[in-house]
């Protein structure tokens, strides 16, 4: 599935990167990695067992010679399947990560989205 983001990112905007050949293996054994890290949050929806949404969320910390330490987060990654799209599937993830986020004491949090991303209607 990351795979097909990046393929949506480098379709909008060509001069966003390609996937590498093998990148989503990667990505997919990173994510395994992380499974039982604390200050990691992957999210997956599934629909009669298929997935069709997935969102990777983690929590940072500043530069701390540079800023007053406070925890932040950063929305990494987020896709949604086509068909799911415009359901309420991202909305959902987005809720669930901003609620762990809140948790753990994170008071706000990054999301970087590619400047040709459709706009929501």
């Amino acid at each position: 599935m990351w795979e097909k983001l990046a393929m949506l990112h480098h379709d909008l905007d060509p001069v966003l990167p390609p996937a590498a050949m093998g990148g989503g293996r990667v990505y997919a054994s990173r994510l395994i990695g992380r499974l039982n890290d604390p200050l990691t949050r992957i999210v997956v929806v599934e629909d009669e067992e298929r997935l069709v949404g997935f969102a990777l969320a983690v929590i940072i910390d500043v530069i701390p010679d540079m800023f007053v330490q406070e925890n932040s987060g950063l929305l990494a990654d987020i896709f949604v399947e086509e068909t799911h799209r415009r359901c309420g599937v991202g909305r959902l993830m987005v809720e669930d990560i901003k609620a762990w986020l809140k948790a753990n004491g994170v008071r706000c949090f990054e999301w970087h989205v590619a400047e040709k991303n459709p706009r929501r209607p």
